[in-house]
């Protein structure tokens, strides 16, 4: 006996209202994993360059006490540390041994006393993993960390900053590259000073980095709009 079509299309059966809610809380659970993973990651990576930046901060303060010299500023270098070569950038002529690094924070990063400060730590076997330019990659991705002194004239943010030597997060290939989220370097700035972008040890640039009030880091922003600076050793 054949089916009647009312028969036939009585028994196809679709997804009841219960599968499809269940499917839909899957998908959320799904989305909302993944974005808590990324969330995860980014704040790994923030956690990472803080206890790296405190490492160079430390590996500066061991060569210093070892050499009586501050790192990249070593005059004779060729002489005084091992695997360090005139030809390699570690042992520059402009070495001069007057205790101070001869580039501004975030300017242009010169061959010489700036490019030899990674190099002659590494050589005193202090810290490793220096890239090909003489720098280092940062943690967080896209970003390398620049050597620099103050002598206390403002720079990005920071208004009135102490004179002193300052490790700089900036985007990969550049002298003051904006490659930080806001949230990013504020993260940063509470973990190793006030909070404050325009003021303390710390402080950031970047004409969008803080907020509307000119009071904090303008974190609801997320591009990427930011660099990071920090005072070390001297």
């Amino acid at each position: 006996m054949k089916k009647r079509i009312h028969d036939s299309i009585n028994n196809e059966k679709g997804f009841t209202l219960v599968e499809l809610a269940v499917v839909m809380v899957i998908i959320g659970l799904l989305v909302g994993g993944i974005l808590k993973g990324q969330e995860m990651i980014a704040n790994a990576q923030v956690t990472s360059t803080v206890a790296q930046l405190k490492s160079i901060d430390a590996a500066t303060g061991t060569f210093r006490d070892i050499y009586d010299a501050f790192p990249g500023d070593m005059a004779g270098a060729e002489n005084r540390l091992p695997n360090c070569t005139v030809a390699s950038g570690c042992a520059p002529a402009a070495s001069d041994g007057d205790t101070r690094l001869e580039t501004a924070p975030l300017a242009a990063v010169a061959a010489d006393e700036e490019l030899a400060f990674f190099l002659q730590i590494e050589a005193a076997d202090l810290v490793s993993g220096v890239n090909p330019a003489g720098l280092m990659d940062a943690k967080i991705t896209g970003n390398e960390i620049t050597p620099s002194f103050s002598d206390g004239t403002a720079f990005g943010l920071l208004t009135g900053p102490r004179s002193g030597h300052y490790l700089s997060i900036v985007q990969a290939g550049t002298a003051a590259g904006l490659g930080l989220k806001p949230i990013d370097a504020a993260r940063m700035d509470r973990k190793m000073d006030d909070g404050d972008p325009s003021a303390g040890a710390a402080g950031a640039a970047g004409a969008d980095c803080d907020d509307a009030a000119g009071t904090g880091y303008g974190e609801a922003t997320q591009s990427l709009e930011c660099t990071f600076s920090i005072r070390i050793q001297g």
